[in-house]
């Protein structure tokens, strides 16, 4: 049988981590085969950062992109090609570095 950690820390008046809670689980005498992390976005969102776009040009060789830089707060500004037709100055948007 799969139970939820978070469903089982709502009946705990404590949190432990999930290894704990199965050496606690153990002892009380139920078996635990496995621990498995679950991820609703698989890859979770880590790396992700938010960055502020500063400038947004026509591509000079193609017709559908831009040329932008984006300020993600780490230091020097980044040069990103876009293809979102939409992108505006002042814009905050998902950047994947």
């Amino acid at each position: 049988m799969t139970i939820s950690y978070n469903w089982l820390c709502d009946y705990l008046p404590v949190k432990p981590a999930p290894e704990e809670l199965s050496v606690i689980l153990t002892a009380v005498g139920l078996e635990v085969e496995s621990l498995e992390r679950f991820e609703s976005v698989k890859g979770s969102l880590a790396g992700l950062v938010i960055g502020e776009v500063l400038t947004v040009e026509k591509h000079p060789n193609a017709d559908k992109l831009r040329l932008t830089t984006v300020n993600t707060g780490n230091g020097e500004p980044l040069a990103i090609v876009c293809g979102a037709p939409n992108v505006a100055v002042g814009q905050k948007v998902v950047v994947a570095p």
